[in-house]
């Protein structure tokens, strides 16, 4: 348990070293206490928009902290990567403001609006693969065949610190905090989060939520060890895909992370709804998936300080739409 807590400490540290190194390319995003939400919920709670973040998802925190953490010698190979969206559009954002060649592969299945989003910043991605793991996997090769640096989206250090930078500013901004509820994909999000609260606020839970539909990360923790699922379709489709064996987020989720929720499509898109309603923001599944871990169990955070983290606003308007019944 000494060397858990010394590794958490040493994340903890890392990441206030990567909001040094980003933070002035960075959005600091708001955090707003929503009476709404409130009011609907019975919890006090908090938004951390990261929605508002450039690029519009908190990915560009661990991409920019990546690429600023190379030799001069991996930046002079370039980098390659994989992604869904989120992942890409900052990878894509960060080596353009460092002047890094990129080569960037997505899935087949990517969102229409962030290939678009990411042709304007003048990567022309690769399309392979039906999911996450065949296009990780080509980009791996990619990587050897060339001497580019692979940048995972979440299996990293340098980019689990980066993403933890959230936490250090909810810490700062909410001290009251009890609950903080992070979307959870690959988990690097919410480790490096959960690692700045141990530290700041340590009486605050980090709990995260998962589509029922693509739950590795709760399936893999009741294991004991990484497991794949049989996967399904979800509108959160930013953290949809299993964790890569071996993946460094998972001990630390199981030491660092207090409990996951899964919650059902249905009320992923009542919280999509909610938010748009509530406060006139678009967001994408992913970044509803704290709100709908609140609505799926209000009774156990009545009157508790809820932080709600809203990751990312990369969704189409037509597929807003189809989710929600909202015109």
């Amino acid at each position: 348990m000494a060397n858990a807590e010394h590794s958490h400490a040493d994340l903890a540290a890392g990441v206030r070293a990567a909001h040094g190194r980003i933070k002035n390319d960075i959005v600091r995003t708001p955090v707003e206490f929503s009476e709404a939400l409130s009011e609907a919920t019975g919890a006090r709670v908090f938004v951390k928009w990261e929605c508002d973040q450039i690029t519009g998802s908190f990915k560009l925190r661990g991409a920019l902290n990546k690429l600023r953490s190379l030799t001069p010698e991996d930046r002079a190979r370039g980098v390659v990567s994989a992604s869904t969206g989120n992942h890409g559009l900052a990878i894509s954002h960060a080596s353009r403001l460092e002047g890094v060649d990129l080569k960037l592969f997505l899935p087949t299945t990517a969102s229409p609006v962030k290939k678009k989003k990411i042709a304007a910043l003048g990567v022309r991605p690769e399309l392979f693969g039906s999911s996450c793991e065949q296009t990780e996997a080509r980009a791996r090769d990619e990587a050897v065949r060339t001497g580019r640096v692979f940048v995972s989206p979440y299996n990293d250090a340098d980019i689990i610190r980066g993403a933890g930078t959230v936490g250090l500013e909810i810490a700062e901004d909410v001290p009251e905090a009890a609950e903080v509820l992070v979307p959870v994909g690959g988990g690097g999000l919410i480790v490096g989060i959960a690692a700045c609260l141990k530290e700041a606020l340590p009486a605050a839970r980090a709990v995260g939520v998962e589509p029922e539909t693509s739950a590795f990360m709760t399936a893999s923790i009741a294991a004991g060890q990484i497991v794949s699922i049989k996967e399904r379709p979800t509108i959160a489709d930013a953290v949809a895909g299993g964790i890569e064996p071996g993946a460094m987020t998972f001990p630390l989720y199981r030491d660092l992370v207090d409990r996951t929720l899964v919650v059902p499509e249905s009320l992923i898109a009542s919280a999509m709804a909610l938010l748009f309603e509530r406060h006139h923001k678009m967001v994408e599944g992913a970044g509803a998936l704290p709100l709908a871990g609140l609505l799926a169990r209000p009774g156990e955070f009545r009157g508790r300080n809820v932080v709600l983290v809203v990751s990312g606003r990369n969704v189409a308007p037509d597929r807003f739409r189809a989710a929600t019944g909202l015109s």
